[in-house]
């Protein structure tokens, strides 16, 4: 898997830098996610193995399912397929996206909690976690009345469970010892 990520990291920065000069960052976002997608489907990846077909034909194959993909992402599949590297398509979006959120200085916070937030919660906890990532936090909240009260906070890297469901475990395990 490091050799994926290694070989996909500099046809990721190449098209994150053209993305950022050119103002398209989110559009780059949402067609490399579609590629993914497309890349990562069973029959795609049947096309794009067989040695039978030409890069030209692979290239293809993609493009005509991506629909709504311009002449600069039409060009950079080609040059995907003419590197035998149509299959790093997920790697790349994923990379890039990673990339994104670095240019963004943002994270997506999911918190947990058994009763909904209102406004004033909400910007205060978007505030305090803005705070302490040192990015600025977009929050998604969901309401899960099985954690009795306290909130569970996750990103793709953290999670910090302050749950009266998890301290109560927590107590089990310790009097069960």
């Amino acid at each position: 898997m490091a050799e994926l990520n290694t070989v996909a990291r500099p046809y990721t920065k190449a098209v994150f830098e053209y993305a950022r000069d050119a103002g398209t960052i989110q559009k780059w976002s949402d067609s490399l996610n579609d590629a993914a997608q497309v890349a990562s489907d069973k029959v795609m990846k049947s096309i794009l193995g067989n040695p039978a077909l030409t890069s030209g034909q692979k290239a293809s194959a993609v493009i005509t399912v991506l629909e709504d993909l311009d002449e600069s992402g039409q060009n950079f599949i080609h040059l995907l397929a003419d590197n035998n590297r149509l299959a790093l398509i997920p790697e790349i979006a994923v990379q890039f996206e990673q990339l994104k959120a670095n240019q963004e200085s943002s994270v997506e916070i999911n918190v947990t909690t058994a009763y909904e937030l209102d406004e004033q919660q909400q910007q205060k906890l978007t505030q305090a976690l803005s705070a302490k990532l040192g990015r600025d936090v977009t929050l998604a909240s969901t309401v899960d009345q099985s954690i009795l009260g306290g909130v569970v906070i996750r990103t793709k890297d953290l999670v910090i469970d302050g749950s009266v469901r998890a301290r109560i475990a927590k107590l089990a395990e310790v009097l069960n010892s």
